[in-house]
């Protein structure tokens, strides 16, 4: 999901509060906290040689001692226009940063809206090989030996 889809969906429910469902169908507490909203880029070298840049959105979360504390739609909002300056374009993937237990990041995958609240839906990150033309791969895990790949 990009920042302009989240923004969407989250501005046609602005009083309802947001909160996320980690992959596990576990909630994050819902006092948590919004503290970064940053832009991740990283350029890297695939197994066939290639040279790639993917950039993302970074919502960092953290949950803190205040149990009172609620994050609305209409706020997620405002947060999300504060990083502007930071975020090159609207159409980035977001990303979820969060201690689970250790710093992990998680693909926003889907928003739900329910009557009780608006639901963040994050996923865990996969791998997966971008030059299967080059290795060989013609099927799931599939590495032919004498490709030279991996």
């Amino acid at each position: 999901m990009t920042v302009k889809e989240l923004k969407e969906k989250l501005a046609q429910t602005p009083d309802l509060p947001v909160t996320f469902q980690l992959p596990e169908n576990g909630l994050v507490p819902a006092h948590y906290h919004i503290t970064e909203v940053g832009f991740g880029k990283k350029t890297f070298i695939d197994c066939g040689g290639e040279i790639r840049v993917e950039g993302k959105c970074l919502l960092q979360i953290w949950v803190a001692n205040d149990t009172d504390h609620r994050v609305d739609s209409a706020r997620f909002v405002k947060i999300l226009e504060h990083g502007k300056p930071v975020l090159p374009s609207d159409s980035l993937p977001v990303e979820i940063e969060y201690n689970n237990p250790g710093l992990t990041h998680m693909p926003l995958e889907q928003v739900d809206v329910r009557a009780e609240g608006v639901v963040l839906v994050l996923a865990h990150k996969q791998t997966d090989c971008l030059a299967k033309d080059v290795c060989g791969i013609t099927a799931e895990n599939d590495c032919t030996p004498a490709s030279g790949c991996c």
